[in-house]
């Protein structure tokens, strides 16, 4: 019998650490641009130490085969059709290329940390919303508009001022502005649209004075949090933009609200940035390839294990395919 595709499986939980020698050694491909960054090191020094066989990909200078018998990726002048598995850190300038990369793997039988759809799912600020709100996930209260003379109407399903302007291709603060006053906010407005940016509106929450949460989610489960401080007279607290980040103990709510996030998104692995307002936590962000190095620096814990320990359980068993509507 077909499984039924808009079901996603309840969270697997992260298995317990084997040991090395007990192990099935994988061949991992890391798709990346630079082996030097943070996040791209930690996870092949932790893939190492368990054993495993790990290679940094360079998803730009991969090309594909596409064909209906035998789909292939050819890197450096190989074939990539010896892997176990591959784990995605796609850039968001390179969303549409890396994603294609990821769906050729995908074609070929081998398993990704986070596919192909989820990363695009997530990458799309307005459908990410959209699938949240379908499933109930707290969020603040968010209007989306195309012609400027709609600017009114918009403000007004949000609330006063003050209000944040949003790029929806935005990322790591770029292109987020905190709207002091309504006529801030219509001159902010119109000049995106001016541009023909596409721009979200949202409220200001302005008991989370400047801090948000960022919950690393892998295979269903919250394995680290942070509470991230923007720097004084900032709003923004992502740490790109100076802010400071340290270990948080969060609420089973918010927890519950990460867990909840990226799985509406399908993503095994993802940043889930939180809000604390007054009516709970609130979800601003769902990210497909989140940063290590803040958060393993703030907790302390070895969150690229914890990603290759969920690799090395899905490896063993048959893959999770997405099952996310929408």
């Amino acid at each position: 019998m077909l499984e039924d595709p808009d079901i996603i499986p309840d969270p697997v939980e992260l298995p317990k650490a084997k040991d090395p020698h007990q192990r099935r050694k994988l061949k991992v491909a890391i798709l990346s641009r630079k082996a030097s960054l943070y996040s791209t090191r930690r996870l092949k020094e932790a893939g190492e130490e368990r054993g495993h066989h790990v290679d940094v990909i360079d998803y730009l200078r991969c090309y594909m085969n596409i064909t209906s018998h035998r789909p292939t990726i050819v890197y450096a002048g190989r074939e990539l059709n010896d892997y176990d598995a591959v784990i995605p850190r796609i850039g968001a300038t390179h969303t549409f290329y890396g994603t294609a990369v990821v769906r050729q793997f995908e074609m070929m039988g081998i398993f990704s940390a986070n596919e192909s759809q989820s990363i695009t799912r997530s990458r799309d600020k307005l459908r990410c919303l959209q699938l949240l709100a379908r499933d109930g996930v707290g969020l603040p209260v968010s209007g989306f508009a195309h012609s400027t003379k709609d600017i009114d109407g918009l403000i007004d399903i949000v609330g006063e001022a003050p209000l944040i302007v949003k790029l929806i291709e935005g990322t790591q603060g770029k292109g987020v502005i905190l709207a002091e006053t309504r006529k801030a906010a219509e001159a902010v407005i119109e000049a995106f649209r001016g541009l023909d940016a596409n721009i979200l509106v949202q409220e200001f929450i302005a008991e989370a004075n400047g801090s948000d949460l960022r919950c690393l989610v892998v295979g269903g489960k919250v394995v680290a949090t942070m509470m991230r401080q923007a720097r004084a007279g900032e709003f923004r607290s992502n740490l790109h933009r100076g802010g400071t980040a340290q270990q948080v103990k969060i609420t089973p709510e918010e927890r519950t609200t990460a867990v909840r996030a990226a799985k509406s998104m399908g993503l095994r692995v993802a940043g889930v940035d939180n809000l604390r307002s007054r009516h709970g936590p609130v979800v601003m962000e769902v990210n497909s390839s989140p940063g290590l190095e803040g958060i393993e620096s703030a907790t302390k814990i070895n969150v690229a294990a914890k990603i290759f320990q969920y690799v090395e359980r899905h490896c063993e068993t048959a893959s999770m395919k997405d099952r996310v509507k929408g």
